[in-house]
């Protein structure tokens, strides 16, 4: 047994437009007279029609405005530290790119040649220090002998230290002294 539309809205519990447009959308169907039966729509308007979302509240619209105030804060935020980032990957490379620079004009070497060069220079002189008792021994004994003043030592020391340093100085060796004003 069929009712009316505004019968079924009645049991419903809904307006008769909202029976006409679920009639209209499809969700429920008339009966062959343009009756509805009340339990069969029922049964459609339940499985076909979305469960009505509440209505928003004040406090909702709060919350909301203050997530969106939130999610803008984050993201200036966000958009500072990105220009801090940028700022100092840009001062980087501008020290970078100065360096670069001075050392093209010849004002800046390479820190590990100069370790190599330092220590090559201190071998050789090492080594020809070590020489020089050999080479003046003989001078010693024959200068304490023939009469024993310690100053003629040191003088014929002196003289051996001296042509040593006088040596290394002048040898190439691969060392380029930088040139200072």
């Amino acid at each position: 047994m069929g009712v009316s539309i505004r019968a079924y809205a009645q049991h419903r519990g809904v307006s008769h437009e909202a029976v006409r447009k679920a009639i209209a959308a499809g969700r429920i169907t008339l009966e062959p007279g343009g009756t509805i039966d009340p339990a069969k729509a029922d049964a459609q308007w339940n499985q076909r029609t979305r469960v009505a979302q509440p209505p928003v509240s004040q406090a909702t619209t709060k919350a909301t405005t203050a997530n969106a105030a939130a999610q803008a804060a984050g993201e200036d935020a966000l958009s500072a530290n990105y220009h801090k980032a940028r700022t100092v990957r840009e001062a980087y490379a501008a020290r970078l790119a100065k360096l670069e620079y001075e050392e093209r004009q010849g004002k800046l070497i390479n820190a590990d040649e100069v370790k190599v060069t330092v220590f090559n220079l201190a071998r050789r002189l090492r080594d020809r220090m070590q020489q020089i008792p050999r080479q003046v021994s003989a001078q010693i004994v024959a200068a304490v002998a023939a009469k024993p003043d310690p100053r003629e030592v040191e003088d014929i020391l002196d003289q051996a230290i001296r042509e040593a340093l006088i040596e290394i100085s002048s040898e190439d060796g691969g060392v380029r002294v930088p040139e200072f004003r």
